[in-house]
């Protein structure tokens, strides 16, 4: 009767202690409280009371660094936001090298994220948000390199700026697309006179062009009835008058 009770009390501690490590994770034993060895996947045993562990998901890992309220380098106030994409390399480190690494890596990303953001201007961070945002990964993958993390990458998600910016923004692109549009007019109506100059010397150069082309405007108006002419006379026929008159 004895017997058969330790043998079961034996069962019930063994199978109080069986573990199941996933394929993705590995887990951190110790016993005692010192660190024993690393658990690969598959079923393993933590003796109970002696022993304990810590699972360690090895998988990439999504962090979201939550709104910073930054100042820029030419002192403009400006809310951001980041992704951080990072994975376990080193699952020992990542438990005794540091507390609660997932925490460590939200807090890092945020102040890393202030400090690259204070060293660049607005029009940078708004126009070189890949470069910046390369930079953060750089920092933040080798602070947390000693906890047997790597960063995969840092994506900055969101830069708000005042509404105050905003509206200056507006004011200053809508006056660039105005600047744009009177340039353009100008251009063209530069290129029209040239047009204009030029068709001009040919006609002149032409006996009876200009003559023809009255005609062919006259002809291309009167296809309208509604239309009022008012014929004009070429100066061709007013030169040619004053050389009749000339001749008497």
């Amino acid at each position: 009767m004895v017997l058969s009770t330790i043998i079961i009390a034996i069962i019930i501690y063994v199978a109080l202690g069986l573990r199941v490590v996933k394929e993705y994770e590995r887990g951190v034993k110790f016993t005692l409280g010192r660190y024993t060895k690393l658990m690969q996947p598959g079923l393993r045993i933590v003796w109970p009371i002696i022993q304990t562990w810590v699972r360690v998901d090895n998988r990439v890992r999504v962090v979201d660094v939550p709104d910073q309220d930054c100042i820029t380098q030419d002192n403009v106030s400006v809310n951001v936001n980041a992704v951080i994409y990072y994975q376990v390399k080193n699952s020992e480190m990542a438990v005794l090298k540091v507390e609660r690494y997932t925490w460590a890596m939200t807090q890092l990303g945020q102040t890393t994220m202030r400090n690259i953001v204070g060293e660049v201007s607005l029009d940078e961070l708004l126009s070189n948000r890949d470069e910046i945002s390369d930079k953060i990964k750089k920092i933040i993958d080798k602070a947390s390199d000693p906890w047997g993390i790597s960063v995969e990458t840092v994506e900055l998600k969101d830069v708000l700026l005042p509404q105050d910016m905003k509206r200056m923004m507006s004011r200053q692109a809508e006056a660039e697309r105005e600047k744009r549009a009177v340039i353009i007019k100008a251009e063209g109506e530069v290129t029209a006179a040239k047009n204009l100059s030029d068709a001009a010397k040919m006609l002149s150069k032409a006996p009876g062009a200009l003559h023809l082309r009255t005609l062919q405007t006259l002809n291309d108006m009167s296809s309208d009835q509604s239309n009022t002419v008012v014929f004009a006379m070429p100066l061709e026929v007013l030169r040619a008058f004053e050389g009749i008159k000339s001749k008497k």
